[in-house]
Protein backbone atom coordinates (compact mmCIF):
# COMPACT_ATOMS: atom_id res chain seq x y z
CA UNK A 1 0.00 0.00 0.00
CA UNK A 2 1.34 3.64 -0.79
CA UNK A 3 2.61 5.69 1.82
CA UNK A 4 0.06 8.81 1.90
CA UNK A 5 -1.25 11.08 4.75
CA UNK A 6 -4.24 13.15 4.90
CA UNK A 7 -3.61 17.28 5.71
CA UNK A 8 -6.30 19.61 6.41
CA UNK A 9 -7.47 21.70 3.08
CA UNK A 10 -5.61 25.24 3.03
CA UNK A 11 -7.84 27.96 2.29
CA UNK A 12 -5.29 28.91 -0.28
CA UNK A 13 -5.43 25.35 -1.99
CA UNK A 14 -9.47 25.52 -2.00
CA UNK A 15 -9.95 26.15 -5.49
CA UNK A 16 -7.65 23.55 -6.98
CA UNK A 17 -9.04 21.25 -4.61
CA UNK A 18 -12.56 21.98 -6.74
CA UNK A 19 -10.94 21.61 -9.93
CA UNK A 20 -9.06 18.66 -9.01
CA UNK A 21 -12.11 16.94 -7.62
CA UNK A 22 -14.21 18.31 -10.77
CA UNK A 23 -11.35 16.72 -13.10
CA UNK A 24 -11.21 13.24 -11.59
CA UNK A 25 -15.64 12.80 -11.67
CA UNK A 26 -15.28 14.29 -15.21
CA UNK A 27 -12.73 11.88 -16.19
CA UNK A 28 -15.19 9.25 -14.63
CA UNK A 29 -18.21 10.07 -16.26
CA UNK A 30 -16.06 10.93 -19.53
CA UNK A 31 -14.77 6.96 -19.80
CA UNK A 32 -18.27 6.08 -19.39
CA UNK A 33 -20.37 7.75 -21.63
CA UNK A 34 -18.14 10.34 -23.73
CA UNK A 35 -20.05 13.28 -24.28
CA UNK A 36 -23.53 11.75 -25.46
CA UNK A 37 -25.98 12.64 -22.56
CA UNK A 38 -26.92 15.25 -19.74
CA UNK A 39 -25.04 13.84 -16.94
CA UNK A 40 -23.44 17.32 -16.24
CA UNK A 41 -24.03 19.65 -13.41
CA UNK A 42 -22.55 22.91 -14.90
CA UNK A 43 -20.30 23.70 -18.12
CA UNK A 44 -19.50 20.24 -18.28
CA UNK A 45 -18.76 18.96 -14.66
CA UNK A 46 -20.44 15.95 -13.71
CA UNK A 47 -20.53 17.75 -9.92
CA UNK A 48 -20.78 21.38 -9.98
CA UNK A 49 -18.44 24.00 -8.10
CA UNK A 50 -21.07 24.87 -5.57
CA UNK A 51 -21.71 21.06 -4.57
CA UNK A 52 -18.14 20.44 -3.91
CA UNK A 53 -17.65 24.24 -1.56
CA UNK A 54 -20.97 23.28 0.21
CA UNK A 55 -19.22 19.52 1.31
CA UNK A 56 -16.01 21.45 1.96
CA UNK A 57 -17.78 24.30 4.02
CA UNK A 58 -19.85 21.47 6.20
CA UNK A 59 -17.26 18.93 6.91
CA UNK A 60 -13.82 18.02 7.39
CA UNK A 61 -12.00 18.49 3.74
CA UNK A 62 -8.44 16.90 3.25
CA UNK A 63 -5.44 17.06 0.76
CA UNK A 64 -4.56 13.49 0.04
CA UNK A 65 -0.60 13.71 -0.41
CA UNK A 66 1.94 11.28 -1.69
CA UNK A 67 4.95 12.55 -0.53
CA UNK A 68 5.10 16.37 -1.59
CA UNK A 69 2.07 15.51 -4.36
CA UNK A 70 -1.36 16.60 -3.88
CA UNK A 71 -2.67 13.07 -5.15
CA UNK A 72 -6.51 13.04 -4.47
CA UNK A 73 -8.71 14.60 -1.69
CA UNK A 74 -11.16 13.71 1.16
CA UNK A 75 -14.41 15.48 2.55
CA UNK A 76 -16.01 14.02 5.87
CA UNK A 77 -18.62 14.73 8.02
CA UNK A 78 -18.60 12.99 11.65
CA UNK A 79 -21.38 13.01 13.89
CA UNK A 80 -20.12 11.31 16.95
CA UNK A 81 -20.03 7.19 15.81
CA UNK A 82 -22.16 8.19 12.17
CA UNK A 83 -19.48 9.24 9.11
CA UNK A 84 -20.78 10.14 5.96
CA UNK A 85 -18.23 10.35 2.90
CA UNK A 86 -18.57 12.78 0.84
CA UNK A 87 -16.01 13.03 -1.83
CA UNK A 88 -13.32 10.92 -2.13
CA UNK A 89 -11.14 11.73 -5.12
CA UNK A 90 -7.63 10.51 -6.82
CA UNK A 91 -6.11 11.99 -9.32
CA UNK A 92 -6.82 10.49 -12.82
CA UNK A 93 -2.56 10.17 -13.20
CA UNK A 94 -2.56 8.70 -10.69
CA UNK A 95 -5.45 5.78 -10.42
CA UNK A 96 -4.67 2.01 -9.52
CA UNK A 97 -2.03 2.50 -7.71
CA UNK A 98 -3.80 2.15 -4.32
CA UNK A 99 -4.24 5.80 -3.47
CA UNK A 100 -7.45 6.01 -2.91
CA UNK A 101 -7.48 2.71 -0.45
CA UNK A 102 -4.78 4.24 1.62
CA UNK A 103 -7.04 6.89 1.81
CA UNK A 104 -9.94 5.10 3.00
CA UNK A 105 -7.47 3.33 5.66
CA UNK A 106 -6.30 6.45 7.10
CA UNK A 107 -10.04 7.81 7.32
CA UNK A 108 -10.66 5.33 9.60
CA UNK A 109 -7.25 5.43 11.31
CA UNK A 110 -7.94 9.24 12.28
CA UNK A 111 -11.90 8.25 13.08
CA UNK A 112 -11.78 5.05 15.37
CA UNK A 113 -14.91 6.91 16.93
CA UNK A 114 -17.23 6.00 13.64
CA UNK A 115 -18.84 2.70 13.62
CA UNK A 116 -20.80 3.23 10.49
CA UNK A 117 -20.09 4.91 7.48
CA UNK A 118 -22.16 6.05 4.58
CA UNK A 119 -21.26 7.24 0.84
CA UNK A 120 -22.96 7.93 -2.26
CA UNK A 121 -22.19 7.50 -5.94
CA UNK A 122 -23.78 7.69 -9.53
CA UNK A 123 -25.49 4.60 -10.78
CA UNK A 124 -22.88 4.97 -14.13
CA UNK A 125 -19.18 5.16 -11.47
CA UNK A 126 -18.61 1.49 -12.01
CA UNK A 127 -15.34 1.88 -10.72
CA UNK A 128 -16.30 3.68 -7.58
CA UNK A 129 -18.88 0.80 -7.16
CA UNK A 130 -16.17 -1.38 -7.37
CA UNK A 131 -13.53 0.15 -5.04
CA UNK A 132 -16.24 0.86 -2.10
CA UNK A 133 -17.85 -2.60 -2.23
CA UNK A 134 -14.73 -4.77 -3.09
CA UNK A 135 -11.68 -2.89 -1.85
CA UNK A 136 -13.04 -0.87 1.28
CA UNK A 137 -15.99 -3.58 2.37
CA UNK A 138 -19.29 -1.10 1.82
CA UNK A 139 -22.42 -2.80 1.15
CA UNK A 140 -25.06 -1.20 -1.33
CA UNK A 141 -27.86 -0.75 0.96
CA UNK A 142 -30.16 1.59 -1.45
CA UNK A 143 -30.23 2.72 -4.81
CA UNK A 144 -31.80 5.59 -5.32
CA UNK A 145 -33.72 6.70 -8.72
CA UNK A 146 -37.40 7.71 -10.36
CA UNK A 147 -39.18 5.19 -8.85
CA UNK A 148 -37.36 5.45 -5.41
CA UNK A 149 -36.50 9.13 -4.58
CA UNK A 150 -33.79 9.97 -2.13
CA UNK A 151 -36.04 11.77 0.00
CA UNK A 152 -32.97 14.08 1.49
CA UNK A 153 -32.35 15.60 -2.27
CA UNK A 154 -34.43 18.69 -2.25
CA UNK A 155 -33.92 18.35 -6.28
CA UNK A 156 -35.46 14.99 -5.86
CA UNK A 157 -38.63 16.61 -8.29
CA UNK A 158 -35.63 17.01 -11.26
CA UNK A 159 -34.86 13.24 -11.13
CA UNK A 160 -38.53 11.79 -12.71
CA UNK A 161 -38.32 11.95 -16.13
CA UNK A 162 -39.01 9.76 -18.73
CA UNK A 163 -35.30 9.82 -19.77
CA UNK A 164 -34.05 6.07 -20.67
CA UNK A 165 -30.95 6.87 -18.16
CA UNK A 166 -32.68 8.03 -15.19
CA UNK A 167 -30.44 9.49 -12.74
CA UNK A 168 -29.65 7.04 -9.91
CA UNK A 169 -27.54 6.92 -6.75
CA UNK A 170 -26.00 4.19 -4.79
CA UNK A 171 -26.05 4.60 -1.19
CA UNK A 172 -23.11 2.43 0.58
CA UNK A 173 -22.93 1.49 4.47
CA UNK A 174 -19.91 0.07 6.31
CA UNK A 175 -20.51 -1.00 9.70
CA UNK A 176 -17.62 -1.08 11.92
CA UNK A 177 -17.02 -2.38 15.20
CA UNK A 178 -18.87 -6.15 17.00
CA UNK A 179 -21.24 -4.16 18.64
CA UNK A 180 -23.61 -3.86 14.74
CA UNK A 181 -22.46 -6.89 14.82
CA UNK A 182 -23.63 -8.21 17.63
CA UNK A 183 -26.94 -6.10 17.38
CA UNK A 184 -27.68 -7.31 13.83
CA UNK A 185 -27.22 -10.96 15.36
CA UNK A 186 -29.61 -10.11 18.30
CA UNK A 187 -32.67 -8.67 15.47
CA UNK A 188 -32.55 -11.83 13.48
CA UNK A 189 -32.87 -13.89 16.94
CA UNK A 190 -35.54 -11.69 17.77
Amino acid sequence: MPEIRLVPLAQDDRAQFIRDNQEAFRYGALEEFGRRDGHFEEHGEIISAGTISDSIDSGEAYRIMQGEEKVGGVVLKVEGSHGHLELLFVSPGVHSRGIGYAAWCEVERIHPEVTLWETCTPYFETRNIHFYVNRCGFHIVEFFNSLHPDPNDPDTDQHITDDPFPEGMFRFEKRIGQQYYQKSLQEAIE
